[in-house]
C-alpha cells in the first residue's frame, strides 16, 4: 500500500466480516483499475492516525481516504467496489445513487446486525450493544 491507498477498516474478530474481506482481496484485486487499497482489522489499526473510533469501527466496515475522509457501512462497500473498477464499478456506483442509497443502508445494517447469525459467523460476531 502506498499513502495514495484507501485503508478498509473491518472487524477482525468476526468469521463472516474476515470471510467478505478475503472475498473482496481474492475478487475485487483481481480487476484493479485505479490503484491498491489495504483491508485491517480495527484490532490492529491505528484508528486515531486514520481519524476513527473504535466504537463505530465496531459498529460498521469503513472506508478511510488517504485525505482523511471516513466511509461507513454500505457507502464504504460502494467506495471499494468503485476502486475496483470494470463490472463492479458500476455496481458501486449503482449503491450510491440517491434512490439506492438508503435500501443499500437499510441492507447493510440487517446483514451487520445479524452477522453472527451468517454463514461463517460466530457468537463473536455479535455487534455489542449501545
Amino acid at each position: 500500500m502506498t499513502s495514495a491507498d484507501p485503508v478498509l477498516v473491518f472487524d477482525g474478530d468476526c468469521a463472516f466480516c474476515s470471510s467478505c474481506i478475503r472475498l473482496a482481496e481474492r475478487y475485487l484485486r483481481q480487476t484493479l483499475a485505479s490503484g491498491g487499497w489495504e483491508a485491517r482489522p480495527y484490532q490492529f489499526a491505528d484508528l486515531a492516525a486514520l481519524g476513527v473510533t473504535e466504537e463505530r469501527a465496531q459498529r460498521e466496515m469503513l472506508w478511510v481516504t488517504p485525505a482523511g475522509r471516513v466511509y461507513g457501512g454500505a457507502a464504504a462497500v460502494a467506495k471499494l467496489l468503485l476502486r475496483s473498477g470494470n463490472a463492479w464499478a458500476y455496481l458501486g456506483g449503482l449503491l450510491e445513487l440517491a434512490p439506492v442509497r438508503p435500501l443499500a443502508a437499510a441492507v447493510y445494517r440487517w446483514v451487520a446486525g445479524h452477522r453472527h447469525r451468517m454463514p461463517g459467523g460466530t457468537k463473536a460476531c455479535s455487534l455489542p450493544r449501545r
